[in-house]
């Protein structure tokens, strides 16, 4: 895992900010996706078998961002968005979800394009035992596939 901070310009405007150059990562991006949540979503844990990387960041609001390294046991989390302002990036292999804090609008880049033919997508339980503790939420909202045992 790699965290990105990222600098900020603020004017009179608003603000403009660099997000990714993929020069700097160790995988070359792909596929953008940007998705909205609001505050009490969780959406994860996913993990990519065939090795798909991920670059989070969170663009407005605040988002926990869990990873859950399968081979060590290992786990990371950490409050982004407005108010710490980084990115991260995720090798595919660990497992890896955001809770909405707020409303967020969550942007992340992938290393591989999705295909819906044959998703490379499996997933960890939000209240496994291993990260259970980490969400600030018992009662999440959830994706029929995220609520699944």
């Amino acid at each position: 895992m790699l965290r990105i901070p990222l600098r900020r310009f603020d004017d009179e405007r608003g603000w403009f900010c660099e997000l990714r150059r993929d020069s700097a990562l160790p995988r070359r991006m792909v596929q953008t996706n940007v998705s909205f949540s609001r505050a009490g979503v969780i959406r994860g844990l996913h993990y990519h078998e065939r090795g798909q990387d991920d670059l989070f960041a969170c663009l407005s609001g605040t988002a926990r961002v869990v990873v859950f390294d399968r081979e060590r046991g290992e786990a990371f989390v950490e409050d982004i968005g407005d108010e710490n302002p980084v990115a991260i990036y995720v090798p595919g292999r660990h497992a890896h979800g955001f809770e909405a804090l707020t409303d967020i609008l969550f942007c992340y880049h992938v290393t591989e394009e999705y295909d819906p033919a044959d998703p490379d997508e499996q997933g960890i339980a939000w209240n496994d035992s291993r990260v259970a503790h980490l969400w600030s939420t018992t009662t999440p909202i959830l994706s029929a596939r995220d609520a699944a045992p």
